[in-house]
């Protein structure tokens, strides 16, 4: 690649927040998801369970029962168990073998329960706390792999192979516009655009991700629905992590400056909380989980619409016509926003996206995997002394009418 000379921002630098801003918007989200979906006429604080209070008609195993189901025991089979024990142990069917859980129910009057009970949200709150710990690990791993070689040589090689597979590949006729070009566009004439999306890039993404799934928990029709969104989104995140892991890859923003590319979201001081120091492994634009995730999500919002849907789920209602349009373009334009974002601000690579794009599409397909750790999540409830709670998704909302 020929050099050129770095291109220039003139722009003044924009108001940033506050530190603190930030988590507290995500903290509000959760907080306020966590509220919108609480069950209704139930009180933590009675100690006995009790049809009037809403705990006696309902059964933990109905949020992992449609997942996982119960193999039921023969009538010939551990009878002096059954017959002998107020909450016989579960029965797993699950690859092909059959698994003995304990039976939670006798928990579900403890006080971490109840709460539970009343606010299961906090069960997905959990899950996403997982995740992050997971995404810290990948930046402490593959330091770890790499020490002897060096992670930012090895980031850096494969930051200019990304770029050479682009320009020397048939991706070449795929991908005729470069990285490169897209970002000189907005750095002559519209940096007051690239300003837009630097404040994009920094703000939309945690807030973004962690605001669609609070909505979509309070609007989905079944908690199977949600549930195979956020197994998607989920499996995602773990084939991204092991990328992150054992091909580090550095950003265009990072390489060498004769490869013309600049870091314009800090040159705009646009730099988010989450960006930064502790929170973020530099070296993993491979692939992009921004764009990601706004796949995943565009692609929610379209089936959401119903517009190419002939049958809906048992709760559903149509839509107008104008929701439905409006859910459409919202799934087309948010990707593709997106995907205009991270290569004008030169965060990642044009295949960066396309990785991402396929790692969706697997993880979509593949997303059952995660119903192998539902036995495990039964030892750990029983360990913990907790019953998992009944999902409320979507009951508020259609309780309210369910129209968008």
């Amino acid at each position: 690649m020929s050099s050129i000379r770095e291109p220039e921002w003139n722009s003044e630098p924009a108001w940033k927040l506050p530190g603190w801003a930030e988590p507290v918007i995500v903290a509000c989200i959760l907080f306020g998801a966590m509220f919108m979906t609480r069950r209704r006429n139930f009180r933590i604080l009675r100690k006995r369970s009790s049809p009037s209070n809403g705990l006696g008609s309902l059964d933990s195993d109905g949020s992992s029962e449609a997942l996982l189901p119960l193999k039921p025991y023969s009538e010939d089979e551990d009878d002096d168990i059954v017959t002998t024990r107020k909450h016989p142990p579960k029965k797993r069917s699950c690859c092909c073998f059959t698994i003995h859980t304990p039976n939670t129910a006798r928990f579900r009057d403890n006080i971490h329960s109840r709460i539970l009970q009343r606010f299961p949200f906090l069960v997905e709150m959990l899950y996403w706390i997982v995740n992050y710990a997971f995404y810290r690990f990948t930046a402490v791993a593959s330091q770890h792999i790499f020490a002897e070689t060096g992670i930012w040589n090895v980031a850096q090689a494969h930051g200019l192979s990304v770029l050479e597979t682009e320009h020397n590949t048939v991706l070449h006729f795929l991908l005729p516009v470069r990285e490169r070009s897209v970002q000189q566009w907005f750095m002559h004439g519209h940096q007051g655009l690239l300003t837009v999306l630097n404040k994009a890039y920094a703000l939309i993404h945690i807030p973004g991700t962690v605001g669609f799934i609070c909505w979509y928990y309070y609007v989905a029709p079944s908690f199977d629905t949600f549930a195979m969104v956020r197994r998607t989104m989920t499996l995602t995140n773990f084939c991204a992590f092991l990328t992150f892991i054992f091909y580090p890859c550095m950003p265009p923003r990072l390489l060498p400056r004769e490869y013309g590319f600049l870091d314009t979201v800090r040159h705009d001081n646009a730099e988010s909380v989450w960006m930064s120091g502790k929170y973020i492994n530099t070296l993993a634009a491979m692939p992009s989980m921004h764009f990601g995730y706004a796949f995943c999500i565009g692609a929610t919002l379209i089936f959401h619409s119903g517009l190419y849907r002939r049958t809906l789920e048992s709760r559903q209602t149509r839509k107008p016509l104008f929701w439905k349009v409006f859910y459409l373009i919202f799934g087309l334009v948010y990707p593709a926003f997106i995907l205009v974002t991270i290569v004008a601000t030169a965060n990642h690579y044009w295949l960066d996206a396309m990785v991402a794009t396929a790692y969706v599409a697997i993880s979509f397909l593949f997303n059952r995997v995660f119903y192998v750790f539902i036995p495990l999540e039964d030892l750990l409830l029983f360990a913990i002394r907790a019953d998992k709670p009944v999902p409320t998704t979507g009951d508020r909302f259609h309780e309210n009418g369910g129209r968008i």
